[in-house]
């Protein structure tokens, strides 16, 4: 009995940890012990895998003793063996006999710390490609009331409305062309007061009368045919441009529109002028009212202070369409061409019939 009770209080079943300080005494390298240490707890599950073992082939039907299975157990030299979930034990601190066994441990910390690091940083990058995703989609716009919306609207009309008036106000502007008649020399046809509102028409139907009125050309019958000329019988040839008749001048203005070498076809401003009030050119309303006529052409400014006065005469011409037809082969009327809106004139390369570049072409 004294071997029997002395053999039961004698723990029979070393723990890994002091199987791992007795195995690993005198190492130096920390591969040694990591060997020592994997064989240590591979010999350890064995011999509690071989203790389970004869513990369920000792156990008897209408055996009850689980006493006697511990025991058993015990005297071999294993943990008894439950189908309960084992826990997971903490490693209680012992002493610690080698030196590298803190390396060891700083390394699972290490490893430990880690994985958190990258499970925290892969959270972070799901964060951000769920916002890039959900911005991409753009933001949502809040409901508007009925009072919003109605705001709204006032404001687009009140926008519209100064928009208009500004243009009206461009268009109401009064501006001077200086021009000459052309058949296939300069001469000189003076001034015309157009507005920037006006189509290219206008401004061939007063240069017509332009013409009649001054006696234009050397015949004596000079003043008769140009009151004889229709305005489509006539062209306006800006620079190389052909302009034609149903064109406002305002539409150049607004565009910045450019011909050929760069250069703007009407290089008249586009802003509504200081002043709001504009005074308008007077109507041809007949002889009955040439009093009247009289009296607003003194309200009118003077000519010569109006944009557009101290321009190139030259540089406007107004032709005879009929003419041009004949000469249209024969320089400069061959170098003419008409206004084209989809056409980039300022990256163009001019050429003749044969091909070759016009030396001004830039």
């Amino acid at each position: 009995m004294s071997d029997q009770s002395a053999s039961r209080f004698t723990p029979q079943n070393k723990s890994a940890q002091e199987r791992l300080s007795t195995h690993t005494v005198g190492l130096v390298a920390l591969s040694d012990f990591r060997k020592r240490r994997a064989e240590v707890l591979e010999q350890q599950e064995r011999e509690s895998r071989e203790a389970a073992q004869q513990a369920t082939g000792s156990s008897t039907p209408g055996t009850t003793s689980a006493p006697d299975s511990d025991s058993a157990a015990a005297s071999d030299g294993a943990q008894p063996v439950t189908k309960k979930v084992r826990k997971k034990k903490k490693k209680k601190p012992g002493k610690k006999l080698l030196s590298f066994d803190d390396e060891e441990d700083d390394e699972e910390d290490g490893s430990q710390d880690k994985d958190h690091a990258e499970d925290a940083s892969a959270g972070e990058k799901k964060r951000q490609a769920k916002i890039k995703a959900n911005a991409a989609a753009g933001i949502v716009p809040k409901a508007m009331t009925t009072y919003a919306l109605r705001k709204e609207a006032a404001e687009r009309e009140a926008l519209r409305r100064e928009f208009l008036a500004i243009q009206a106000a461009v268009k109401a502007t009064e501006i001077a062309i200086p021009f000459v008649f052309y058949d296939g020399a300069n001469i000189p046809g003076g001034t015309v007061r157009v507005k920037k509102g006006d189509f290219v028409w206008v401004f061939l139907d007063k240069s017509r009368k332009v013409g009649a009125e001054l006696g234009v050309g050397e015949n004596a019958n000079a003043v008769r045919m140009w009151a004889r000329v229709g305005v489509d019988d006539l062209m306006l040839v800006r620079g190389t441009l052909i302009i034609p008749h149903h064109y406002e001048f305002y539409y150049f203005l607004v565009n910045k529109t450019l011909g050929p070498g760069g250069h703007r076809v009407f290089s008249y401003s586009a802003e509504a002028p200081a002043n709001s009030t504009t005074v308008t050119t007077v109507p041809d309303e007949g002889p009955k009212t040439a009093a009247s006529r009289a009296a607003a052409l003194k309200a009118l400014p003077d000519i010569n202070t109006l944009e557009g006065a101290r321009d190139d005469p030259t540089l406007t011409k107004v032709v005879d369409r009929r003419w041009y037809k004949k000469n249209k082969h024969i320089y400069p009327a061959s170098t003419w061409q008409e206004f084209d809106p989809e056409k980039d004139y300022a990256a163009e390369i001019r050429r003749d019939g044969g091909g070759n570049a016009f030396f001004f072409s830039r």
